[in-house]
């Protein structure tokens, strides 16, 4: 068997994961374009990157139910994978569920314990024990699959933030708390990133979650000699700022203020529904505009569940603007968009160039990612046009 390359999703029966899981099938099989895949673009030709059809899929989750029933919801709720797909895709599927284990919620809030199953939730194990069984599963993959290299992908909920000096900055203190059990230090998406470094996997964090990539993890990355990045995957709302904000700042046009409202259903909107968990999800977003206008205008995000929306979001922001002579106007957009389909095509670019990471052996934080996130870990730059640049300067690099 050839060598391949393996995707450990978190949060693996999740409507974004399935849309990765499916939407890789459906392209391998040449039913639908490669489009909104950045990787498959122009510039991207000459890089020897994994083919979508040499990625093997497996995953953790805590919620019950498969794959093909996840893929047959989205297909019901709102068509983004075609039902008329399903039957192409079902033996795929079926052979990606075979591969989901059990998962873990600790210290995640009430909003995510109450999605998971406690018949398929990993527990009564010590935090130095649900490491060792989370890793366990990924050598398991590795050996069963034959495969050369994994990239490890937190695509699971939003986690309630922890506190500012809450966090492990070193590995002492990690282990100290490890050592201690103190489930109240640390989250699930800690323990995930942990299990991945450990097993000699790349770790990119999707999510907001602001325990995935605490400095402990980082100093565990540099040691193991292995690639990460994150966080918040910038798919929506915060790629239009990332890319319009700039505009303000070279016409010398002065924001006042830059007010932003978004509807979300789905389990995503569910769980942001909760205030701890909200917290994360709005950080993020707002973090863009002061870095990239110089100074900070009066900024709001407000985000709301709307059920009846499922996987879809709409997003309508208003900026107020000073001109010439101080003369004020104004701007508004509405950004309507299906969640997944924006965010699987992202999912697979950072599994291909984390890959490529992985083979060219860089360590530790991938800053020429930053395009790809509202929160790019240990980048400062925001401006959406100037993280390309950065990106394709990588990528020259790497074909000379």
């Amino acid at each position: 068997m050839a060598k391949r390359t393996g995707v450990w999703l978190i949060g693996a029966r999740g409507g974004l994961a399935t849309t990765v899981v499916a939407g890789t099938r459906v392209v391998v099989r040449g039913l639908a374009a490669p489009l909104g895949l950045t990787t498959a673009g122009p510039g991207f030709q000459h890089l020897d990157l994994v083919p979508l059809a040499d990625l093997v899929f497996g995953g953790h989750e805590i919620r019950s139910g498969s794959l093909a029933e996840s893929a047959a919801q989205i297909a019901r709720d709102n068509g983004s994978i075609r039902s008329e797909w399903l039957p192409s895709i079902a033996g795929d599927l079926a052979d990606v569920e075979r591969r989901i284990r059990p998962g873990q919620a600790v210290n995640c809030g009430s909003a995510i314990e109450q999605l998971a199953d406690p018949r398929g939730t990993l527990g009564g194990l010590g935090l130095r024990d649900l490491i060792a069984r989370l890793a366990a599963d990924l050598g398991e993959f590795r050996r069963a699959e034959r495969l050369e290299r994994v990239v490890v992908v937190n695509l699971a909920s939003t986690e309630p933030p922890l506190s500012a000096g809450a966090e492990p900055a070193t590995l002492a203190d990690l282990s100290r708390l490890l050592d201690e059990d103190r489930r109240s230090a640390v989250r699930a998406s800690l323990l995930y990133a942990c299990a991945a470094l450990h097993s000699g996997c790349a770790y990119v964090n999707f999510t907001p979650s602001n325990a995935a990539l605490v400095p402990a993890v980082g100093e565990l990355a540099r040691e193991r000699g292995l690639p990460f990045m994150g966080s918040d995957g910038k798919t929506g709302e915060t790629l239009v700022k990332s890319a319009l904000a700039p505009m303000f700042s070279h016409r010398a046009l002065r924001v006042l203020s830059w007010e932003g409202y978004n509807m979300l259903g789905d389990r995503d909107g569910q769980v942001l529904a909760q205030k701890e968990n909200l917290e994360a999800k709005v950080q993020s977003k707002d973090r863009a505009l002061a870095q990239i206008l110089g100074y900070r205008p009066h900024t709001r995000v407000g985000i709301d569940y709307v059920p009846s929306l499922n996987d879809l979001k709409t997003a309508w922001d208003f900026i107020h603007f000073e001109g010439f002579l101080g003369f004020r106007m104004s701007m508004q957009f509405t950004w309507q968009g299906c969640d997944s389909i924006l965010a699987a095509p992202l999912v697979l670019d950072l599994v291909r160039l984390a890959d490529l990471a992985l083979r060219r052996g860089e360590v530790g934080p991938l800053p020429h990612l930053a395009v790809f996130f509202k929160s790019p870990h240990g980048v400062e730059e925001h401006d959406l046009h100037r993280q390309w640049q950065t990106l394709m300067e990588y990528v020259n690099a790497c074909t000379k």
